[in-house]
């Protein structure tokens, strides 16, 4: 097997490394060429202990890691409760391989990244990946993705915000033999790679799209003519009584990536939050800077959605390429899980459900990153997925 994965729910650190590890090597021939590794924060005072184990009993070309507070491994997510999973990848055909730490530096000309990786410069967007973990508080992963849609157009990132922690400085993040408590840490990964990405954003969109008329920042204050609330109150009128009760539970607004489509289905929309709605002057706030000209719509989100949505894309994917997937990392919002569906293990087991017994690894992020319309944002109540051809 390419792939392989070991969840353990052990309370300590050494029984749950003894757990994983074992598994993990019992599944590939020889040291993983990637090694992805998860852990509740129960395990957050042991990071130390925990690569080191790692490094001596399967010697991975690469490792990285991250803090969650809820983990995923294979068809199930451990959530608040003690976990660590551990994920490897041992391809046979060539890949390149490099991990790289991220780090903020502030000049006097400004703010400044450091740390990209050098292979960067040469990497060739179609064959070529991220998977990027990092620090919700030190790392401006917008301002990262910014840069590297334009300096790369095409090459995707997924991965996630690491999530559990409560304060700057007690994030734990993992490359190779080091522990971060800053930053973002991630692999590029180059060749024939075979990664499919996959964002589910869990929304359908209601009532038609329209073209924003006139915006300024994050408000839109036109919207097809008028003014935000005139169009919200007539769409209102259109709803049905279902459709009612998930408007008032939480709108959101979705923009089009790609304008030059004749038409707009779900998955050409990047959605984002409704903040706010000024009743006096008619405008809206939206968690995204908007200009005018852009098309938009708006979405509503529930389980039912979310679930169908998951599905209907890992289907499509599937159903869509040749090889099937052999295996996956799961980055899914720390919003799902049961706070979301009715059941445990929702999306973990829809993952495992489409592409099959694969073995999986992720955990529940502050934050997901993924490609959509061909480029990379961070989401909220999503689930990204890092799909590996076997």
């Amino acid at each position: 097997m390419p792939f392989a994965a070991g969840l353990s729910t052990a309370p300590t650190t050494d029984a749950a490394l003894l757990d994983v590890c074992s598994l993990v090597r019992k599944q590939l021939d020889g040291p993983p060429d990637l090694a992805v590794l998860f852990f509740s924060v129960h395990h957050l005072d042991n990071t130390e202990e925990i690569v080191a184990s790692v490094r001596e009993r399967l010697a991975p070309r690469c490792l990285i890691g991250s803090v969650g507070e809820s983990i995923v491994g294979n068809d199930r997510e451990i959530e608040r409760g003690p976990a660590l999973s551990l994920w490897g990848a041992k391809w046979s055909r060539p890949v390149e391989i490099g991990t790289f730490h991220l780090v903020l530096e502030r000049t006097s000309e400004g703010a400044s990244l450091l740390g990209w990786p050098d292979a960067l410069v040469e990497a060739r967007p179609k064959q070529s990946a991220i998977l990027l973990l990092g620090d919700p508080f030190t790392l401006p992963v917008d301002f990262f993705l910014e840069q590297l849609n334009e300096s790369h157009p095409g090459l995707p990132v997924l991965g996630g915000m690491a999530s559990g922690i409560r304060e700057p400085g007690q994030c734990r993040l993992l490359r190779d033999d080091a522990v971060y408590s800053d930053g973002g840490v991630g692999v590029l990964l180059q060749g024939e790679v075979g990664l499919r990405g996959i964002v589910s954003q869990g929304c359908r969109p209601i009532g038609k799209h329209m073209v924003i008329t006139k915006a300024d920042a994050n408000i839109i204050e036109g919207l097809g003519g008028k003014a935000p609330l005139e169009q919200l109150q007539q769409l209102w009128e259109e709803l049905t009584r279902e459709e009612q009760q998930l408007f008032q539970q939480g709108l959101h607004i979705g923009r089009v990536i790609n304008e030059y489509r004749g038409e707009f289905q779900r998955g050409d929309f990047l959605v984002r939050n409704v903040l706010g709605l000024d009743r006096t002057s008619g405008a809206l706030a939206i968690t995204e800077r908007v200009r005018v000209g852009q098309t938009v719509q708006f979405h509503v989100r529930d389980a039912a959605t979310a679930d169908e949505d998951l599905h209907a894309l890992l289907k499509q994917d599937v159903k869509g390429h040749e090889r099937r997937p052999g295996g996956a990392l799961l980055f899914t919002c720390n919003g799902r899980g049961t706070r979301l569906f009715p059941e445990a293990h929702h999306d973990a087991g829809v993952l495992r459900q489409e592409a099959g017994p694969i073995p999986v690894a992720g955990f529940f992020a502050q934050g997901e990153l993924g490609p959509v319309g061909g480029q990379n944002f961070i989401h909220g109540f999503t689930a990204s997925i890092a799909l590996f051809e076997e």
